[in-house]
């Protein structure tokens, strides 16, 4: 297996043509990468909180399936083990489904003889990510009044997997 290109390449928004359809001959994708996010939603989903605290974006830019995943595991992971497994509830809010798609170019010598270059360089799927514009809201996390102090310290370390500046919102519920 190759390495991973650098988001940077993938970063900013494009026009979706992902063709999936049910006929398999009409799809321009063929196969599509399994979702990396393990789980939207965690802790007490039933009870009731004061607070909502939101994580929002600042800019607009796709963001890989494998970022998502890593800032909800940061928040779930601190929020369990400081706030207590029935004191939070977590919901990420993006759901990945943008094709990312790359044309291989070979280097190195005889490279000429194997590469077909740019001729019907549709690409192959490498990755999927989810779509977020300005102000759209990346995550939220519930907690009560004794723990807000906490959750907002949480989310600032889940912001910082994200590939983009961003800002927290509170509403009282």
């Amino acid at each position: 297996m190759g390495t991973v290109r650098k988001f940077v390449a993938y970063r900013r928004l494009e026009r979706p043509y992902t063709r999936k359809s049910k006929y398999r001959q009409k799809n321009y994708v063929r196969g599509s990468p399994m979702n990396k996010i393990s789980r939207f939603t965690s802790g007490d989903s039933k009870a009731k909180f004061e607070y909502t605290l939101t994580l929002h974006s600042k800019a607009d830019l796709q963001i890989r399936d494998k970022a998502l995943e890593s800032a909800r595991l940061i928040v779930n992971r601190h929020c369990e083990k400081k706030i207590g497994l029935t004191n939070f509830f977590l919901y990420l809010k993006p759901y990945p489904h943008h094709f990312l798609r790359e044309n291989p170019l070979a280097t190195g010598a005889g490279a000429d003889r194997l590469s077909t270059g740019m001729a019907f360089s549709f690409g192959k799927v490498i990755g999927i990510a989810a779509r977020i514009f300005k102000d759209d809201q990346v995550m939220q996390l519930k907690v009560n009044k004794d723990r807000l102090d906490l959750a907002k310290e949480i989310l600032h370390k889940a912001a910082t997997k994200i590939p983009c500046s961003t800002y927290i919102t509170i509403k009282a519920n």
